[in-house]
């Protein structure tokens, strides 16, 4: 384990094993067939690149996207491993290069997809030559059809413990259930495996959901209020995707649309400019898996529902991967479920087709319920969570409880006086006395004993007892509502019930609260911006992402340590051996400039163990939008600010404008001809509410957005002035 330990510093910067790291990497090691679920960043990668580096061999690693082979294997690089990769985007050339390596034994890890791996013969009669150490499956749910994103090309990879008996498979996945778990083991025919389960839970990411009526507006107030922050929005269609990016974009913002119809150049233009921090907010397809590994994500917004709670899992989960705190937001509409159902439907498939209609409606309740969203998401993956999570809309809202036993005790008796051959719909129905109810069952004494209690108010009931497991459903199509053990204490009155009496909307939307969040609370904002220019610098330097360089969280330690030498850099997350030896000079430069300008001393004498949580001095100059306004009034122009800080234009000016409004700046710093804002200011008086895009096009082509924006704050200010 000394080795192990050694190799996890010296190549990722750590000093310690997360969750059940360690236990997973021994089995590997011990030559067991291994399957992990692990949330998404939540170390997955680790469980077989470090028994890739202790064992004699190559590691084969089965990946289904393209660009996720090229991202990690950069990563790796960066780390000082030997990786490379195998796809369709390599000349021959470069093909042959890597194959020779590999020959040679200067390849640890080398990532393919799987119709490479077992579509061509000759290849795997190739590979068998080999030292082949371990094959590790990522993304293990597409084997199969139960799971969200079902791969024709995963069921062929049974084969490799008939080929290849003697090595051990490490089949991995953030998002599985119970019948994808299953299925996943017995279609990769593994060995007696060991299944290693974390929890589910990622505490970093805010969960809300928030009604889909002009959820645009509140999509742009949302974007406007982190304008530093890198995020992803998926929508439902192609077109959906670019004609939201083209309205973003006429706001100002840096947006582009990702999707499968797209030229593939310009797919891969566009993903490596969101990587590479140029493009900030990428707007995708729902269906469409960009495959990333970029750690800085921020936010994750549904502007569409997903199909199913997998799918929704795995998509939030690309926020916060550095463990920083995050946001994930979806707009919801119960119409949108109707519009879904068409897609979760498997021609000739009735049993498929049954089960993704189930998950499809799990997925609406998660937009439903009225208790915690976490508990709901750990209890859908069979993990149990007795404590309300604190950090989602619903634990943050106001929501009256109060003793609903006599409303509980009415739907279950409805339940059991209607032999539980029915479903949620119905038994409602029966409860307000809809004449629409079989006449034999408005027979029966209880039939419309519900009608002081609205419709919606009563399924929120049954969903609410469901979730508290004193009321059941039965699976498939068409769901019916059962009694459970625990029903019985309830209908005796030896169990009394809290339900929400009414729900009420949270106090202040996820769209206006979410700014403490997110990492404008890290302390010294201005030198977090010297930090990622210089990070960003060298990654164009060697042409990688700047997050591969560090994380925001690896910046973020620095910022609340201030380490002042070598020694002291090193006992920062991130800066493994190789990194130190590699960039510890450069950051250690301008981490003593900053201190020695600002008088400030390093802080790792309290840090006091790997596991102490950085302390927040005061900010010296405030949030990241007066980091800006400072450089501002330093006498920096605009453009100058935004490369240095590795900003868009767009956001700087973003960042003035606030202030202009705050009256904090005046508005002839941005805007110095009198005749010119004398002018823009008539087109703002004249277009009114109508926004941006309306005053440019009054104004023509010759005022740009970021002039317009100051004027427009500028003419706010003058109205509450008067």
């Amino acid at each position: 384990m000394q080795s192990l330990f050694a190799l996890l510093k010296q190549h990722f910067g750590y000093t310690q094993f997360r969750h059940n790291q360690q236990a997973i990497i021994e089995h590997v090691l011990n030559g067991g067939d291994t399957m992990v679920l692990m949330p998404t960043g939540g170390g997955k990668s680790i469980c077989y690149q470090l028994p890739a580096l202790a064992l004699e061999g190559v590691t084969i690693v089965v990946s289904p996207l393209i660009a996720l082979m090229k991202d990690q294997v950069d990563a790796l690089r960066q780390n000082g491993i030997t990786a490379a990769y195998l796809n369709s985007t390599q000349s021959m050339s470069e093909q042959q290069t890597v194959m020779q390596m590999m020959q040679l034994g200067q390849v640890k890890l080398l990532y393919l997809a799987p119709e490479r791996l077992i579509g061509e013969a000759n290849f795997m009669q190739w590979l068998a030559t080999l030292k082949v150490a371990l094959f590790a499956i990522d993304e293990a749910h597409c084997i199969s059809h139960w799971g969200h994103d079902f791969r024709q090309e995963y069921l062929a990879l049974g084969q490799l413990k008939d080929k290849f008996p003697g090595v051990p498979v490490i089949a991995l996945t953030a998002t599985a259930d119970g019948i994808t778990k299953q299925d996943i083991l017995d279609k990769l025919r593994l060995r007696n495996p060991a299944v290693f389960e974390n929890s589910f839970n990622r505490p970093n990411i805010h969960y809300s959901v928030r009604p889909k009526k002009d959820h645009y507006q509140q999509l742009v107030e949302y974007l406007r209020q982190h304008p530093d922050d890198s995020g992803i929005i998926y929508c439902l269609s192609r077109s959906g995707t670019e004609s939201l990016a083209e309205d973003l974009q006429s706001e100002g913002f840096s947006a582009a649309a990702y999707h499968a119809g797209l030229e593939r150049a310009l797919r891969e233009e566009r993903q490596d400019r969101f990587l590479r921090d140029d493009i900030r907010i990428m707007v995708a397809t729902i269906a469409f898996g960009m495959g990333i590994n970029k750690s800085n994500v921020r936010f994750v917004v549904h502007a569409d529902l997903p199909k199913n709670i997998e799918g929704y899992y795995q998509e939030t989960g690309r926020a916060g991967r550095d463990g920083l705190p995050s946001e994930a937001i979806l707009f919801y509409s119960a119409g949108d479920v109707f519009k879904m159902k068409r897609f979760a439907s498997v021609d000739g498939n009735e049993e498929q087709s049954a089960v993704m209609l189930r998950k499809l409606e799990q997925m609406a309740g998660l937009c439903e319920t009225i208790t915690c969203r976490r508990q709901y998401l750990l209890r859908y993956f069979g993990e149990e969570s007795p404590d309300a999570c604190g950090n989602c809309d619903i634990c943050q809202g106001q929501y009256e409880k109060a003793d609903g036993t006599v409303a509980a005790q009415k739907l279950l008796s409805a339940v059991y006086r209607l032999q539980e051959r029915f479903g949620l719909n119905y038994v409602v129905d029966f409860l307000r006395g809809s004449a629409g109810v079989r006449e034999a069952h408005q027979e029966i004494k209880t039939y419309g004993i519900g009608k002081d209690i609205g419709k919606d108010q009563w399924k929120q009931y049954a969903r609410e007892l469901m979730q508290l497991g004193f009321l059941g459903q039965s699976t498939g199509e068409y769901p019916l509502l059962r009694l459970t053990d625990t029903s019985w204490s309830v209908l005796r009155g030896e169990v009394q019930v809290q339900l929400t009496a009414q729900v009420a909307a949270p106090q202040g939307s996820a769209m206006q609260s979410g700014s403490s969040r997110h990492t404008g609370d890290i302390p010294q904002p201005v030198l977090l911006a010297e930090l990622k220019q210089l990070r960003r610098s060298l990654a164009e330097k060697e042409r990688v992402p700047p997050y591969i360089i560090f994380s925001d969280a690896t910046l973020a330690e620095l910022c609340s340590w201030l380490p002042q030498s070598m020694g002291e850099l090193a006992r920062i997350s991130g800066f493994g051996e190789v990194k130190l030896a590699k960039y510890g000079e450069p950051f250690l430069e301008v981490m003593l400039q900053y201190c020695q300008r600002h008088g400030l001393q390093s802080q790792m004498h309290l840090k006091a163990g790997k596991a102490v949580k950085p302390r927040k001095s005061k900010p010296e100059t405030g949030n990241s939008q007066r980091a800006s306004l400072q450089l501002f009034q330093d006498g920096m122009a605009v453009e100058e600010i935004a490369a240095q800080r590795g900003l868009a234009i767009s956001t700087v000016e973003s960042h003035l404008a606030d202030f202009i409004r705050k009256g904090e700046l005046d508005i002839r710093e941005m805007v110095p001809d009198s005749g010119r804002l004398a002018w823009i200011l008539r087109a703002v008086e004249s277009a009114g509410a109508q926004g941006l895009t309306r005053i440019r096009e009054q104004l023509g082509d010759e005022v740009g957005y970021g002039e317009i924006r100051a004027v427009l704050n500028y003419y706010y200010w003058l109205q509450e002035q008067a």
